[in-house]
């Protein structure tokens, strides 16, 4: 039975969620999670859900993104400061684009859980239970490996404490300097195959030289050299996410302490399922996806209950579409249709990279550029028709030099794959890749962006 009311869940079946073989040690390490400062705190999580309401009204857009599953092995100072630097960049681009300020959100310190199609996945002979992140077991195909480890939670939480004090020193400390974030930018643009958008870089370095002729340089004006940046993550390892939730002392809320923002995946949606039941007690921004399946029935359901029956209670919930290019004409206008005439106020943002996964020639999954791209362009076309707001995108990204996503500017091939597939889970944007879609996204938005917007504007 549940000891409180966060607790409900348990109740509730356990889907895409691993069965520990010694209960003992698994209430060992939740008693040690009860016990340690949360990693994000109450106040954050309701500035991100004011910096959402404006995203939902057109007056900012989101930028999300991040890996598809952080891993132990793969992590150190070099990646999150690369992975901060391309965030950086993609969304000078996009605010540039927009002229609406970019909530910037990384899937980052926190991201270690992953649902998986089938339960056990076989090489040759040997058949062995899926790998489900690194907060749950092993990559290596070997049988110890894959048996579910608890105290592999309290290697994400101190993984996750170390990424977020470096990306809080960085959004702070002078890193996201403008100037400094736009001469990277401008040294992506000077490759030869960058030529397409250097003029969109070129009136940027305009707008910033006239920043400084008129005296705003970073010292005297602080807005120019820190960002605010957030964390978020798939709430899908429940234990793991209760364990970290507290109390506000100040309003008596329950608070997710493990992330900004969490959100229910496309496999754990179920209405009355343990996941949704957890989400709907915390006051943190919940990302609900929406892929083919998602009924405009169970939709309805959804809404109402993750937002408490307040549907105006806008910065509460994100809806993230992930359909696949060629299915978003046949499923966003009804979603669309469901939410305008329920009359809810939810953030609009594109995932296009999970329904447009493929296996390539050479045997490796990969998401094709140009799919992922039409996924978001398709996605701005139809709210565009509709008159709703397209609110922002939401990429698994990082800011190494993988060869995981064919297309782009360097023109991947399936035989480039080989080369540097780094990716525990699914491929994952390069950073010139996803740059090089900021600035396609740039484009996009050069348009008007929504009815909604230019009300809200006017």
């Amino acid at each position: 039975m549940p000891t409180s009311a966060i607790s409900s869940w348990r109740d509730r079946e356990r889907i895409q969620m691993p069965v520990y073989t010694d209960p003992t040690a698994l209430r060992a390490v939740e008693a040690r999670l009860r016990q340690l400062p949360p990693l994000v705190f109450a106040d954050e999580a309701r500035r991100l859900r004011t910096e959402l309401a404006a995203v939902s009204r057109g007056e900012a857009f989101l930028l999300q993104g991040g890996d598809c599953a952080e891993s132990f092995d793969q992590f150190g100072a070099d990646q999150v400061r690369d992975f901060f630097k391309v965030m950086l960049q993609m969304a000078m681009v996009l605010t540039y684009g927009a002229k609406v300020p970019v909530v910037k959100v990384g899937r980052i310190a926190g991201q270690f859980a992953k649902p998986r199609s089938a339960p056990t996945e076989k090489v040759g002979e040997v058949e062995l239970p899926s790998y489900r992140g690194d907060i749950i077991n092993g990559f290596d195909f070997t049988e110890a490996a894959r048996v579910p480890d608890p105290e592999r939670m309290l290697q994400a939480y101190t993984q996750s404490a170390a990424t977020l004090n470096m990306l809080r020193g960085m959004a702070k400390g002078g890193f996201a300097d403008v100037n400094k974030v736009h001469q990277w930018t401008l040294d992506f643009t000077a490759e030869d195959k960058a030529e397409a958008y250097r003029d969109i870089a070129n009136a940027l370095q305009d707008t910033l030289d006239f920043i400084r002729a008129a005296g705003l340089s970073p010292r005297k004006a602080e807005e120019l050299a820190t960002v605010d940046f957030y964390s978020s993550h798939e709430a899908l390892l429940l234990e793991y996410e209760e364990g970290l939730t507290r109390t506000d002392p100040m309003t008596g809320e329950l608070v997710a302490g493990s992330g900004h923002l969490i959100w229910i995946g496309d496999r754990t949606r179920q209405p009355d399922g343990a996941h949704v039941d957890f989400c709907r007690q915390v006051i943190n921004p919940i990302g609900l996806k929406c892929g083919p399946t998602t009924s405009s029935e169970d939709l309805k359901v959804l809404i109402d209950t993750l937002m408490n029956g307040k549907l105006d209670d806008a910065g509460r919930l994100m809806l993230i579409t992930r359909f696949g290019a060629d299915k978003v004409e046949e499923h966003l206008p009804r979603l669309i249709d469901t939410v305008e005439e329920m009359g809810a106020k939810v953030v609009w943002t594109c995932d296009p990279m999970h329904g447009n996964t493929i296996k390539s020639a050479t045997g490796y999954k990969t998401r094709p550029f140009e799919n992922v791209l039409g996924e978001v362009q398709e996605f701005f076309r139809v709210h565009g028709e509709k008159g709703t707001t397209p609110g922002g995108v939401h990429f698994e990204m990082t800011g190494q030099d993988v060869t995981e996503c064919t297309g782009g500017l360097r023109a991947l091939t399936d035989e480039d794959l080989s080369d540097r597939y780094h990716t525990a889970c699914d491929p994952r944007l390069n950073a010139s890749q996803a740059l090089e879609l900021a600035f396609l996204v740039n484009q996009l938005m050069r348009a008007p962006r929504s009815a909604a917007a230019q009300v809200a504007s006017a």
